[in-house]
């Protein structure tokens, strides 16, 4: 089990579930926050501070279609090279040593402005 951060984020990025996170799983692209699935140890922390309720547990974002693109587009963000780099992110093992991404898997960066 994981977490992942659904379309109530963009444009938002408010920053509470990264001040919580234990481990420094969530990273932050232009728009929008991403979850290391890889790297969350799956306490929850980051759920219930987010004010917008755009964090869910991947088993209900599995079963929630709108929900579902945003995981697999969680995966893309860390899987696939994003826009103007050469590799995937991958692992990094904490987003604070990379600080702000500043870029968006395409999906994120469509999506309509809030």
């Amino acid at each position: 089990m994981t977490y992942v951060i659904g379309p109530d984020c963009v444009d938002v990025l408010d920053r509470s579930c990264i001040d919580v996170c234990p481990v420094d799983c969530i990273y932050v692209g232009d728009r929008k926050s991403y979850i290391n699935a890889n790297e969350c140890i799956d306490c929850g922390a980051c759920e219930v501070e987010c004010p917008v309720s755009a964090i869910v547990v991947d088993r209900k974002a599995r079963k929630d279609p709108d929900l579902a693109i945003f995981l697999a587009d969680s995966a893309d963000f860390f899987d696939k090279p994003l826009p103007g780099r050469d590799a995937p992110l991958g692992d990094p093992g904490g987003a604070s040593s990379l600080g702000d991404i500043g870029v968006d898997t395409p999906l994120v960066a469509a999506h309509p402005q809030a």
